[in-house]
């Protein structure tokens, strides 16, 4: 089997993850800190996965962090490319907890990343442009 490339390179992922205790402060809720890590790998994800290059960030954005995210709350983490420039994508993040008893979701955290393609010698590499229109799910 071999692999072909997409036409239209995705320009979104999603990833899930769970809060535990060792995720969070003293007040039970999760760490801005590692709020942000999930953050930027799902922007890694997001730009590599598009440009299929190494990517690196950048720049973190305005990153706000609208309500707490609590123990045992699953995180869904969506990154999606909004902009690309040469080099760089642009990457907007958002944390949506979800509590997995009655199904309640609610966009908790938003930010966005620059990031930037490498070539093989670690210097910026042009990446795709952005489709016009992006198709949906």
């Amino acid at each position: 089997m071999s692999a072909t490339p997409d036409p239209i390179p995705p320009t979104e992922i999603s990833m899930a993850e769970i809060v535990f205790p060792n995720h969070t402060n003293h007040l039970g809720t999760l760490f801005g800190g590692q709020a942000l890590a999930w953050m930027d790998k799902a922007a890694f994800l997001a730009a590599a996965r598009y440009s299929r290059r190494t990517v690196v960030t950048a720049r973190s954005d305005q990153v706000d962090f609208k309500l707490p995210i609590r123990i045992g709350q699953m995180v869904e983490t969506i990154g999606r490319i909004v902009e690309v420039g040469r080099s760089s994508m642009k990457v907007e993040v958002e944390l949506i907890a979800e509590d997995l008893h009655s199904g309640e979701r609610k966009l908790c955290t938003r930010g966005h990343f620059v990031m930037i393609a490498l070539d093989a010698d670690g210097h910026p590499i042009a990446v795709p442009p952005l489709p016009d229109a992006i198709p949906g799910p």
